[in-house]
């Protein structure tokens, strides 16, 4: 996981509509980075609707969400439009930017240990810098967390 304080590293991937999307492009605004593991299964489908039912307060408050996962544009597309999510979605198959982030390593699932995502979310200032750093997040709870840190 990255340091509190430091810069975010920039990163330059695909949304859900295939349009490349980098850091910088939201320099100005606080950023909700946050890393999830599968579209449409039950942890990430709630995770991805409390922050889109929470997305009005959010932008309010000078911020943007972008949720990040190893699944392909189209897949991303086809949950952006099941669950009407307003944020962009960014595909990340090859695990370069999880990895960057701290969001991909050793997962235990009932005993077997394997390689995957970590869910983990970051809070971004204006300038680039991480303000907040939550690691092994839960799906539920975190939208909630991250608009009251806002």
């Amino acid at each position: 996981m990255l340091e509190i304080g430091t810069k975010a590293p920039d990163f330059t991937l695909p949304d859900q509509n295939g349009e490349l999307h980098s850091l910088e492009d939201y320099r100005g605004q606080k950023v909700i980075l946050y890393f999830y593991p599968r579209d449409n299964t039950a942890g990430c489908t709630k995770q991805a609707c409390g922050f889109a039912d929470r997305y009005p307060q959010i932008q309010e408050k000078g911020a943007v969400v972008l949720g990040v996962s190893k699944d392909s544009v189209k897949s991303h597309k086809n949950f952006e439009t099941k669950y009407s999510l307003p944020f962009t979605l960014l595909s990340d198959p090859d695990h370069e930017v999880l990895e960057m982030y701290g969001a991909w390593g050793e997962k235990k699932n009932y005993g077997k240990v394997s390689m995957g995502t970590i869910r983990t979310t970051y809070l971004i200032d204006e300038e680039g810098i991480i303000v907040k750093a939550m690691g092994k997040v839960k799906a539920a709870d975190n939208p909630q967390q991250m608009l009251d840190l806002l």
